[in-house]
């Protein structure tokens, strides 16, 4: 038996860490075309109203965009509700998607202005702050600002579902500025004009958002 060489022996070194993001971000690249591409096929299916097709992008994307209307919502039974108008306008519309973009980008966009819709439609529960005023009552005011200073991380580290579960304790204005904000990276401008309000008052609601968020967390995860 052929003896080995010390060369042959030694561990290989580790690439640079540069060489290393580099790496992953071109495996993440290849793994996303190669996703759009098989997405390709079910797309075309939609369009030709395939039901085969249109059940295979809902097993697919179901999880995901389950949690994103959990998100907008009360519990999970409106969550449901959302999820199916949301997938029959994804199907109704599919026409639209250009294939520019990411399939799985342009199907939450839907889920969330679906949730968006949804509860412009219900009378007294998307425009109602609290037991008595609208959402169009608040003004620029800068003063609401000073909540936004406290620091949210403090419940970054909590489990999705007690994070969701908090969010769902809050009154649906500010928890729809608060997913804006913070999940779908909106600007406040951005905000205030899918709306119909003014930048202050995205402001205020995101402030009393992360205050009530915080708030309730705390009392039942016991944070500082």
């Amino acid at each position: 038996m052929a003896t080995l060489t010390a060369v042959m022996l030694q561990r290989p070194s580790a690439p640079p860490a540069s060489e290393r993001s580099n790496l992953r971000l071109v495996q993440d690249q290849v793994v996303m075309e190669a996703q759009e591409a098989a997405y390709g096929a079910l797309i075309d299916g939609c369009l030709k109203e395939e039901r085969r097709a249109q059940q295979r992008v809902y097993e697919l994307f179901y999880g995901k965009m389950m949690a994103v209307c959990l998100r907008y919502t009360k519990n999970a039974d409106q969550a449901k509700d959302i999820l199916q108008d949301g997938f029959i306008k994804v199907f109704k519309s599919v026409n639209k998607f250009n294939r520019a973009g990411s399939f799985e980008g342009w199907i939450r966009r839907i889920m969330v202005n679906t949730a968006i819709d949804h509860f412009r439609r219900t009378k007294n529960s998307y425009l109602l702050l609290g037991e008595e005023r609208s959402i169009e009552d608040f003004g620029d005011h800068d003063e609401e600002d000073i909540l936004a200073e406290e620091s949210g991380e403090d419940y970054l580290d909590l489990k999705p579902a007690d994070i969701i579960n908090a969010m769902q304790k809050l009154t649906p204005a500010y928890r729809t500025v608060f997913n804006l904000y913070v999940f779908e990276e909106l600007t406040h401008k951005e905000i205030a004009d899918m709306l119909g309000i003014n930048i202050g008052t995205s402001k205020s609601n995101l402030a009393k958002a992360k205050h009530n968020l915080k708030k309730f967390l705390s009392k039942e995860h016991k944070l500082h």
